[in-house]
């Protein structure tokens, strides 16, 4: 006997489900098309280039859920839900190539396996719903703000999935299924409905049901484009199209191109098209603000809010369009011609993008850290977005806080954002015996201190151990010396786009000059400019942070390091060195290498808390909320060790300023990396 079942038991005009489907398929192409033009209202952009790359995000983002399974419970959740979904449309296609096509593929080892997988994964589905509706509607975490499509689309999934277990327990409960066993929801539910009913009363109970659970099914897929599950399809292409290569360079802004109007974003139609397919793939989920550190600072900004409100006014402005385009119909219709052509192609925002949809304070409070974007599971961006809009302020408005200004006149008067005089930059490490590379064109490495390791009286400490671990290595450096500018870090995450690529022009042209192969840096600022943004404007040094540099020589033999006296150690990643640069490890295994016992902080690696010294932020005020670097400071000093490791200036002086904050000196201290390594020579 060949396993396999009727697929159309008991039930007569079936054929109406074409019907049904068919009114389902119009109204998910429509919803479809209604989003489709919205994204087209932006900017074209390619992100086409490596498909290749997609098809594999997509395996590991779509099917394995990567990132969706980084947190316990609502990875499990969605799991269970994912899984239920993918084996029940495996079984629906599968009956429907038989039915529907002729192909007889519904029996046999194939029939079995459908009634195992959709018995067990369609259980699993309903248990992920349930759990679903529990912390929705029972936890509510913060990060939830329901709204009526998330409870109709619970409890339509939820219907479908009851209903299809009860369809197939009515139908065992009538026939005699010899394959009975391999259905396990199914058979619980055949043995009390005999008991509860008659064969007459489950013959029609069976159609009523059928026809119920159809139409519902026919309701999800026409209901699709319209409400929250629209994600099964957005965040696929969301993974497929998102950016690859180095992580957070901004666009280069062409100056030399007269057509360009405008600088920057500062209307919906500016962006690209990716940044509005964003707002419809993002789920709503909350992961962007539980991570971030101004909104948990108690900033205004909300990161997940900002998406959606931008949204928001890309379907104002499409209803808007919508409207302009039939007062253009009725003109033409009543012979208004030149009334229609003058308002051919003008349209403008129901609310202004910047000040009203994204308040500009939020916008400034961004510490471009991307915690947002890690945790997302589905790759919304939302931090190029921040500068492109910080970039019109600043560009064509000139509007930025009173510190940037003090910040922006300083990298232009004297490359540095401290405004101490250019001529002096070399000073302190020739003091100490560097040489220049004019002094010494042969070295094999140019050492970039950066301002803070130039000026900064703290950061001067770490360059000085830098330069004794280089020293110690054998390692033939110099500096640029006073030819050296501000890379421009600050400068392009703040928004002046413009002093940002004068300054990288500068450094460019005088590296080259000096026929420069190879860079080391001791801030990942300038690590991550140089090595992934100045490329942009023609540069193709190899660059090195000296923690990966340092690990590097200790390896070979060439850095002899010793032990350290003190014990633990809690290192903090640096944003731009980990989330920007993947750096996670080197740091970690040289201070494992000087006999120190890593502790963990409690958040670290990928979802490290920033210091809020990033996006330019090292040089403002925070005016709200509590001081980001105290509360990473508090992370620090609750792991109880002794030293807090850091491989940044910016996050040196922010948790030590967040230990003198918490008046904790005698419990911890903050040195960077070289400086314990220093120790250990």
């Amino acid at each position: 006997m060949v396993a396999t079942r009727q697929v159309y038991w008991n039930i007569e005009g079936h054929h109406w489900l074409y019907i049904f489907f068919a009114l389902a398929l119009l109204s998910f192409g429509y919803g479809i098309y209604r989003r489709v033009r919205l994204w087209k209202m932006g900017q074209p952009e390619n992100r086409w280039s490596e498909a290749w790359q997609g098809i594999k995000d997509i395996l590991i983002y779509t099917l394995g859920q990567k990132r969706v399974l980084k947190e316990g419970y609502a990875g499990i959740m969605h799991l269970a839900i994912f899984v239920g979904f993918i084996f029940l449309a495996f079984a629906t296609a599968m009956i429907t190539l038989q039915s529907d096509l002729g192909w007889n593929i519904f029996q046999g080892t194939l029939y079995l396996f459908i009634k195992v997988t959709a018995n067990l994964f369609g259980l699993a589905a309903i248990v992920g719903i349930l759990m679903a509706a529990y912390r929705r509607y029972i936890l509510r975490p913060e990060a939830m703000n329901n709204r009526a499509d998330d409870a109709i689309t619970l409890v339509l999934i939820f219907t479908i999935l009851v209903t299809g277990f009860v369809i197939q327990g009515v139908r065992m409960a009538v026939l005699v299924d010899p394959w009975s066993a391999w259905s396990i929801a199914g058979s619980w539910l055949a043995t009390p409905l005999k008991i509860w009913f008659s064969q007459g009363q489950l013959l029609a109970l069976h159609r009523w049901l059928w026809w119920f659970h159809l139409l519902l099914a026919m309701v999800f897929i026409g209901y699709l484009p319209y409400s929250k599950m629209f994600h099964i399809l957005l965040a696929p292409f969301n993974q497929f199209f998102r950016k690859r290569g180095p992580i957070g360079v901004p666009t280069l802004i062409d100056f030399m191109d007269e057509s360009i109007e405008n600088y920057g974003v500062s209307s919906l139609k500016e962006f690209s098209w990716k940044a509005l397919f964003n707002t419809d793939a993002c789920l709503r989920c909350g992961r962007c603000q539980d991570n971030c550190p101004a909104y948990l600072s108690g900033k205004h900004l909300n990161p997940k809010q900002a998406i959606q409100e931008i949204k928001g006014l890309m379907e104002e402005e499409g209803r808007a369009l919508d409207q302009l385009k039939r007062e253009e119909k009725l003109a033409v219709g009543d012979g208004l011609a030149e009334v229609a052509s003058a308002q051919d192609g003008e349209h403008s925002s129901l609310r202004s993008l910047v000040g009203e949809v994204i308040p500009e304070e939020d916008l400034w409070a961004c510490t471009t850290c991307r915690s947002c974007e890690q945790q997302c599971p589905v790759f919304v961006e939302h931090v190029d977005k921040t500068i492109d809009m910080r970039r019109h302020l600043v560009l064509m408005e000139s509007r930025f806080p009173a510190e940037v200004q003090l910040a922006f006149r300083n990298m232009e008067n004297n490359g540095n954002p401290w405004g101490i005089g250019w001529t002096t930059r070399a000073n302190f490490l020739t003091g100490i015996g560097v040489p220049t590379l004019e002094e010494n064109p042969e070295a094999e490495i140019l050492y970039w201190p950066g301002c803070s390791g130039a000026f900064d009286a703290r950061n001067q400490k770490v360059a000085t151990a830098v330069v004794a671990l280089l020293r110690a290595a054998g390692i033939n450096f110099a500096i640029l010396g006073n030819e050296e500018k501000c890379c421009g870090d600050s400068a392009r995450r703040l928004g002046n786009e413009f002093l940002f690529q004068t300054l990288a022009s500068e450094n460019i042209e005088v590296m080259k000059e000096y026929g420069v192969k190879k860079i080391l840096t001791q801030c990942p600022h300038c690590f991550n400019i140089l090595k992934n943004e100045y490329p942009q404007l023609g540069s193709d040094f190899k660059v090195v942070h000296h923690t990966t540099y340092f690990k590097e020589l200790a390896v070979e033999g060439r850095l002899k390091l010793g032990k350290t006296d003190a014990k633990s150690v809690a290192f903090h990643d640096s944003c731009y060195l980990g989330r920007y640069n993947n750096i996670y490890d080197e740091p970690r295994e040289l201070l494992k290498l000087v006999g120190l016992n890593v502790t963990e902080m409690k958040n670290h690696r990928e979802k490290s808390f920033c210091c809020g010294a990033g996006g330019g932020r090292f040089w403002m005020e925070e005016h709200e909320g509590e001081r980001i670097n105290v509360m990473r400071t508090d992370e620090a000093i609750a792991t109880g060790a002794e030293l807090v490791g850091a491989a940044c200036p910016f996050c040196l002086t922010m948790i030590n300023d967040g230990i003198n904050a918490r008046e904790a000196s005698d419990k911890t201290r903050v040195l960077d990396v070289a400086e314990i390594l220093v120790q250990a020579l």
